[in-house]
């Protein structure tokens, strides 16, 4: 293994998760921690890593998923002719406020931690964000980090009506979660719309639960870029830009357009200021819905996802002259049976290229790998032992080999 390397962690941006943090509820406190409490908050995402959005696979194609309603006039179950940002006029912000604010609920968490040491203890605490209600039998997507680690989520619903919500499934590299109700009745569910046809200045509306305590909250901005690509803690992903105000607690919320069709789930935010003071203001992110619903589907139908195209290799990024070693992204080992272990690849070898794409980070691969689908070939053009090679990798599935950088 390469251990001695030194990752390269530098962060280009300040981007935090937006899910709100709540006070302690409750504590079990060990014997010594009963003379001296220390508090302890669980700040879930606020300032920490980011997801690592990676190759999912022809995401620019809407679910086909059925019992969940899309804006495509071609499809059977649509409830609008409208497809997503067809219209330039629209709707007002409060006719998409009035159409789809009974489809995003409110979501409070309760996740137990322990400390250890002096004044270790158990500890129970709270943590909120949001959710849209996806089909009328009580699908729920947000985002991972919402629910993450959680032993309960409790959903509020527009109606004010309180539920018990299951966990279907989790996808941290995506960072989307899907939870479900169960209710006497039909929820609202979203109209799912198609954010390909997204464009820089459209109408853009969020929904969420900022602060965690104001559930139904709605403001409104513009598309500030369709597809901006993000490098994050060396992960690069691809999001939608917004203006529209985004706080914490808004995580999991929903980004709707001016037909007041979903086109994105809400869960990050630029923050603070640049290195020369400049406050940073109206830079939200969400992730584009139809991304999000393939990695949806995949987690109702599966509980996983399962045909996320991968090489199948643990990775080490150099980002100064380390020894002998060239700055780059190098492979420490590969996973068994994957694709890269069968064509050869070995640890220490620094991939140059993939698919003529020069690579310097894992964000470089990543980019390149999120179009793939599995059972597809790239072409990697590696160094070795200071001679360049030329190795055809046939992409497997996420779901087929264990654990793996890419």
């Amino acid at each position: 293994m390469m251990s001695q390397f030194n990752a390269n962690e530098k962060e280009p941006v300040n981007v935090e998760y937006v899910e709100k943090p709540k006070k302690e509820k409750k504590r079990s406190f060990s014997f010594l921690t009963v003379i001296a409490s220390m508090v302890f908050s669980l700040i879930c995402g606020l300032g920490g890593g980011w997801f690592a959005y990676t190759h999912l696979g022809n995401n620019n194609e809407p679910s086909s998923k059925t019992g969940i309603t899309y804006s495509n006039e071609s499809s059977p179950s649509a409830t609008t002719t409208v497809s997503s940002n067809e219209s330039k006029t629209g709707l007002t912000t409060s006719e998409v406020a009035a159409k789809a604010s009974p489809s995003v609920v409110e979501i409070v968490t309760e996740v137990t931690s322990t400390q250890y040491g002096m004044f270790g203890g158990t500890y129970t605490s709270q943590a909120a964000g949001s959710g849209v209600i996806i089909s009328k039998d009580g699908y729920i997507i947000t985002n991972n980090h919402v629910v993450e680690d959680a032993n309960s989520i409790t959903v509020t619903t527009y109606d004010n009506k309180q539920y018990n919500a299951t966990l279907v499934g989790t996808d941290p590299a995506s960072d989307i979660a899907v939870i479900k109700i169960d209710a006497d009745e039909e929820l609202s569910a979203a109209t799912v719309g198609d954010s390909s046809k997204l464009q820089a200045g459209d109408t853009a509306v969020v929904i969420g639960n900022p602060l965690g305590t104001l559930g139904g909250t709605v403001t409104d901005g513009i598309i500030s870029s369709p597809s901006r690509e993000m490098v994050i803690n060396n992960q690069s992903m691809e999001l939608i830009q917004t203006n529209a105000e985004i706080n914490s607690g808004n995580s999991g919320g929903g980004l709707f357009d001016g037909n007041g069709n979903l086109v994105g789930i809400v869960n990050a935010k630029d923050s603070g200021t640049t290195s020369s003071g400049t406050v940073i203001e109206g830079i939200g992110f969400a992730i584009p819905i139809n991304s999000a619903m393939k990695v949806a589907d995949e987690l109702i139908q599966y509980g996983k996802v399962i045909d996320r195209a991968t090489l199948g290799v643990y990775l080490q990024e150099v980002s100064s002259n380390y020894f002998n070693y060239t700055p780059g992204l190098y492979i420490t080992g590969t996973a068994n049976g994957s694709g890269a272990e069968k064509a050869g690849l070995k640890a220490y070898d620094r991939i140059v290229s993939a698919d003529g794409n020069e690579i310097n980070s894992q964000s470089d691969l990543t980019k390149v790998l999120r179009d793939k689908n599995v059972g597809d070939t790239i072409s990697l053009t590696i160094e070795r032992n200071g001679k360049q090679m030329d190795v055809q990798v046939t992409l497997g599935s996420s779901g087929s080999t264990s654990q793996q950088d890419e």
